[in-house]
């Protein structure tokens, strides 16, 4: 089964309006399909979901998509059953990840994007489709009863990617972090999204969209460059070997 995915680095890009950079992005997914969106706002932590689903809502109908937020649902679970399509919102990717599991709907998702069914991600929302969410850029504000995610791209994205540092900044840069992940999860790799960019993927091979690329850390000393419209197997970014042994991810 052909899987429809859509992973952004960022719901803004520079100075443009919420989402206004992704259209282009959001219809290479939908393909101006007439689908209801089915919208996942558990990564917002200081707003309300109704707020959230009032700033992601209008996005969606100028496109010509439909979207209601799973939170008025009293039966999630059949909500994502019938949903068209299905768009994770950006945040708090520890917060999101401990609603997603705490609302029963990890597993649920999973099995209706490798059925087919289209997944929008921006920032929190493509962290937690990676295998776990050690790549996210987040503070640890709440615990989720495990790291491990929807696992619908079978390697590790580190969203919001800028490099260096800021003036004035002390701690580590972007590179260093991963460089840090990359040493002691070797030989696992990372998939950087600068802001703007995004994945989109078939299940098996992925696209880069986007002016600004992404980046291929290959380990701690070797990073690739990805242009606009590059595209790879996702078998050629390595990912966690053996994660329902590890007991930090059993589920």
């Amino acid at each position: 089964m052909t899987q429809r995915i859509l992973l952004m680095s960022s719901s803004r890009k520079d100075q443009l309006g919420y989402l206004e950079h992704a259209t282009a992005q959001i219809h290479a997914l939908l393909q101006h399909e007439p689908r209801k969106v089915l919208f996942v706002p558990f990564a917002g932590v200081t707003f309300s979901f109704e707020s959230y689903e009032a700033i992601v809502k209008p996005v969606f109908e100028r496109l010509g998509y439909a979207l209601e937020s799973i939170h008025h649902s009293a039966d999630p679970l059949a909500a994502i059953e019938a949903a068209q399509a299905i768009a994770v919102g950006g945040g708090n990717t520890f917060a999101l990840l401990k609603r997603m599991y705490d609302a029963g709907i990890v597993d649920a998702i999973r099995a209706k994007v490798a059925a087919g069914t289209p997944y929008i991600g921006w920032s929190a929302g493509s962290n937690v489709a990676c295998p776990t969410i050690r790549t996210t850029n987040d503070m640890p504000i709440v615990q989720p009863p495990t790291l491990r995610a929807l696992g619908l791209v079978p390697f590790q994205i580190n969203p919001h990617f800028i490099s260096g540092k800021p003036a004035g900044h002390n701690g580590e840069s972007r590179e260093e972090r991963l460089a840090e992940f990359l040493d002691i999860n070797a030989p696992e790799q990372v998939f950087a999204l600068p802001e703007g960019s995004a994945l989109l993927s078939d299940g098996a091979t992925g696209t880069v969209l986007g002016e600004r690329g992404a980046l291929h850390f290959v380990s701690k000393t070797q990073v690739e460059t990805l242009g606009e419209h590059a595209t790879f197997p996702l078998s050629s970014i390595t990912g966690p070997s053996d994660i329902d042994q590890w007991p930090m991810f059993r589920r």
